[in-house]
C-alpha cells in the first residue's frame, strides 16, 4: 500500500521551544515520531530556525540594514541547523538532505520539475528532505511568513496528503475564548472566510508569521485539496497524537 505523504512545517518557536537556542530535544522528538511512522508515512520537512541557530554563536550589526543582517545570520546558521538535524536524526537511523528554495523556483516550470524529481528520488532512497528558504538571496519569509507560505507551495508541488504546521498554540483559538483568557481550539474549519474573523495579527517571538500567515498557507493547500493541520509542536509526540486525534488541534479541510 502506498504511503501517505506528510509535509511538516516547523517554525522557529517550535524548534527553540520558545527559548533563544535550537532545542536538540525537540529535534530528537520529531525524529523519533518520524521513525515510528515511517512504515505508513513519508515525510518532507520545511524548517525555519537558521537565524535562531546563528544567534547562538554570533552577533552581527549593521545600522539600518536589519534584513541584510538577518540574511547574513541565515547564511551562518543554516549549516549549524542542518548539522543538528543530521546528528539527532542519524542517531535514530534517519537520513537527511538539505534543499534550499526561493519563490522564483515556483515560477519556472523547469525548476518545479527539478524540485519534484529531486525530492522524489530522495524519498525513494529513504532520505528526509529538509527544506528552508534560500534566505541569503530572498527575503520574503524573513519578513513575512516564517516559511508558512513556502511550506504550502511545496506541499502543493509535491502533492502531499497532509500539511502539518507546527506552532506554539493548540491550533486556532476562537476570538471570544482568547478574550476570556481560556483559549478554545477550533477543531474543524471548512470556510476559511469565516475563519479570518477569528484570527488575530499577533506574531510569535522568534517567528515572523503569526496565525494569519498560517491561514494564508492553508488557503493555498485547500485550493489543491490538501488538508492543513495546525498543531502545537511544543508538545511531545504532537504528530503521533494528532494522527490519533488525541489532542486538540485545528484541521482545515
Amino acid at each position: 500500500m502506498a504511503k501517505k505523504r506528510i509535509l511538516l512545517k516547523i517554525g522557529s518557536n517550535t524548534l527553540t521551544r520558545e527559548t533563544n537556542h535550537i532545542s536538540r530535544g525537540k529535534i530528537e522528538d520529531i525524529g523519533m515520531q518520524i521513525a515510528a511512522l515511517q512504515d505508513e508515512y513519508e515525510f518532507i520537512i520545511v524548517s525555519s530556525g537558521a537565524i535562531a541557530a546563528a544567534k547562538q554563536f554570533v552577533k552581527l550589526e549593521s545600522k539600518g540594514k536589519e534584513i541584510v543582517v538577518k540574511q547574513a545570520l541565515a547564511s551562518i546558521g543554516q549549516p549549524h541547523l542542518m548539522r543538528i538535524f543530521h546528528e539527532n536524526f542519524s542517531d535514530i537511523g534517519l537520513l537527511t538532505s538539505q534543499c534550499l528554495l526561493s519563490y522564483s523556483d515556483f515560477e519556472k516550470e523547469q525548476s518545479k520539475v527539478n524540485i519534484v524529481n529531486t525530492i522524489n528520488v530522495l524519498i525513494e532512497n529513504n532520505y528526509i528532505p529538509i527544506i528552508n528558504e534560500n534566505d541569503t538571496v530572498a527575503t520574503d519569509e524573513i519578513q513575512f511568513g516564517d516559511n508558512d507560505k513556502l511550506a504550502a507551495l511545496t506541499a502543493v508541488l509535491l502533492n502531499v496528503d497532509i500539511l502539518i504546521i507546527a506552532t506554539n498554540t493548540n491550533g486556532i483559538y476562537t476570538k471570544a475564548s482568547i478574550h476570556n483568557a481560556v483559549p478554545e481550539t477550533i477543531l474543524k474549519v471548512n470556510d476559511l472566510a469565516l475563519m479570518q474573523q477569528e484570527v488575530g495579527d499577533s506574531k510569535s517571538s522568534h517567528g515572523t508569521g503569526g496565525m494569519q500567515s498560517k491561514i494564508e498557507a492553508a488557503a493555498i493547500a485547500k485550493a489543491a485539496n490538501i488538508e492543513t493541520w495546525i498543531v502545537n509542536g511544543l508538545k511531545d509526540d504532537f504528530i503521533l497524537n494528532a494522527i490519533k486525534n488525541s489532542i486538540p488541534f485545528t484541521k482545515i479541510a
